[in-house]
């Protein structure tokens, strides 16, 4: 049986007054697991929902599959429903194929050879065949079961209600759930973010295995080398979005030409059009015959009057007609690309430390060139255990580890946010800076550049301008936080912090949500410079290029 392809023609989509998808069109077909890329807001996740029908374009249409998955961000699930409801639902057509598989059996074997209608049954029983051979259905409790252990959640009751999940556990049964149906096409929106190493490279083998369409939107660089056979980028291009083939690696060197193309070609048609607009302009009023004739030639005069001037009329209407078919045809000026060049992410420490914080007080004071903060002994029930650690006032750490180590515990104590038993020694007058994984905005019907002024103050938001950080662009500086997507928010909620940089930074999965682009040039930023920078982290690409040093975190004894 073959698979359908998923067609989208001409899609555009307003949201509010900003024209956010203009005439995009897609064919992906069976086979081809295509990446959609680009700055955040560019359309992406606007795109996939489209796609899928829970959104519905201004003009254009989609011709999709019937059986078609589609992971969002947020799980689609009750609060009240069980793992087992899941995984129910996501077996329900399977089961019911069998179910049916099983009927038409029977009625073949009670229907005569000879008679019409066991052709009939015949045809729709292999038809059926077909079909759940693809799915592999006769496996699929026990592909449920190897699907939820390779997400991470195969310790997990059936019984557990959706309500006590964390929310990274929510987005793994999300997930888990369609690769367990496995539908002929399949739209992803950041299937990996809540994904620890071995949990996503279980996902990638599951992705490359599926026989019909994938489309995908990540900022997983990793996931998009590992499994894209195609990548398009949303960004602004000159004759719209690129389709690139090839992964993530192969789109990088691609994307430089291309832009450089655009550059040099814009560069041209501007000197084309000068060039043109004096030959037809002025030019020909300068050649044209001003002077008299000489005695010497008064016979031929008229004569040769007359072939300048039909030269010169020659040239005026072809330049004319080419300043004409150029002005309707040149290419938009390249928009400047979003370019994260901060100044620095932290800074030098400034006071003398004096004490301890959370945890036991013990007066014991820090020399300057002793850590920011020191962690003995400290312990989270169920969350965190640690022996030590010290943070210097120049450190790169990464840690790691798997899902429910411990990490965002860890960046939480470090903060100052969560109490631990043990000790924490922390110098006094120590600014820290946090970028959580959930960045909320208490106002969402402000503006990025209200809210931004606001957080900072006046004085500090005119020193280090929302605009030159290269985080939001001009058109979105005055649009309303909740209007903003979840990257552009991410992005304000860094330009907050590195306006005013602490002494000790803490970025929870700072590549969550944003643009390849952006995180390649996160990742530069986190290089060399002033203050201290902890990142807890589950990007493969990050850590693969790290110059740090590594904290590994295991599972706790008493983590649930």
């Amino acid at each position: 049986m073959s698979q359908p392809a998923l067609i989208a023609h001409e899609l555009t989509r307003t949201l509010g007054t900003r024209r956010v998808l203009d005439g995009v069109s897609l064919t992906a077909s069976p086979g081809r697991r295509i990446g959609l890329i680009g700055e955040n807001g560019v359309g992406k996740s606007t795109l996939l929902r489209l796609l899928a029908g829970v959104d519905t374009p201004d003009s254009g249409s989609v011709v999709r599959p019937p059986d078609l998955g589609f992971l969002q961000q947020e799980a689609p699930y009750d609060a009240t429903a069980t793992i087992a409801d899941v995984l129910d639902d996501a077996l329900r057509e399977t089961r019911a194929e069998l179910a049916e598989l099983d009927r038409l059996g029977e009625a073949l074997s009670r229907t005569p050879e000879e008679s019409d209608a066991y052709a009939e049954l015949l045809d729709a029983y292999g038809t059926l065949l077909q079909s759940a051979q693809e799915r592999e259905a006769w496996d699929a409790d026990r592909r449920a079961s190897i699907t939820l252990t390779g997400v991470g959640l195969g310790a997990l009751a059936h019984t557990r209600t959706l309500g006590s999940l964390s929310g990274g556990q929510r987005g793994r049964l999300a997930l888990a759930a369609l690769l367990v149906r496995r539908p002929a096409a399949l739209l992803l929106d950041e299937p990996t973010n809540h994904l620890d190493d071995d949990a996503a490279l279980f996902v990638e083998e599951q992705v490359r295995a599926l026989p019909g369409v994938v489309v995908l939107a990540s900022h997983d660089r990793a996931f998009l080398d590992a499994v894209c056979t195609d990548l398009v980028d949303l960004d602004p291009a000159v004759e719209g979005p690129v389709r690139f083939g090839g992964n993530y690696t192969a789109y990088r060197a691609e994307k430089r030409a291309e832009r450089e193309r655009w550059e040099r070609r814009f560069a041209e048609e501007q000197e084309e059009l000068v060039a043109l607009r004096h030959a037809a302009g002025v030019s020909a009023h300068r050649v044209a015959p001003d002077r008299g004739p000489r005695d010497n030639e008064k016979m031929g005069y008229g004569v040769r009057a007359n072939r300048v001037q039909s030269q010169i009329s020659r040239r005026v209407r072809n330049a004319t007609r080419r300043l004409e078919e150029l002005e309707r045809t040149r290419v938009a000026a390249p928009p400047p690309p979003l370019r994260f060049r901060p100044e620095r992410l932290a800074q030098v420490p400034g006071g003398a430390p004096t004490g301890a914080e959370t945890g036991v007080e013990t007066g014991v004071d820090i020399d300057g060139d002793e850590p920011l903060v020191s962690l003995r002994a400290v312990h989270v029930p169920g969350r965190l255990t640690l022996d030590r650690l010290d943070v210097t006032p120049d450190d790169r750490l990464l840690v790691t580890g798997a899902n429910g180590t411990g990490k965002s515990t860890l960046l939480a104590v470090l903060a100052g946010h969560l109490a631990a038993r043990g000790e924490t020694l922390r110098r006094t007058g120590l600014s820290v800076g946090l970028l959580a994984q959930d960045s909320v905005f208490a106002r969402p019907e402000r503006t990025a550049r209200d809210t931004y002024v606001r957080e900072l103050g006046f004085e500090r938001a005119e020193a280090v301008p929302l605009a030159g950080l290269g985080l939001l662009r001009a058109a979105d500086l005055d649009r309303p936080v909740g209007h903003l997507s979840v990257g552009q928010r991410r992005r304000l909620a860094l330009a907050l912090l590195v306006a005013r940089p602490p002494e000790l930074l803490l970025l929870d999965e700072p590549t969550n949500h944003l643009s390849p682009t952006l995180c390649d040039e996160l990742e530069d930023a986190m290089g060399a410079g002033p203050g201290a920078i902890v990142v807890a982290c589950h990007d493969r690409w990050l850590r693969e290029r790290w110059k740090g040093r590594e904290l590994r975190l295991d599972r706790t004894a008493d983590a649930g």
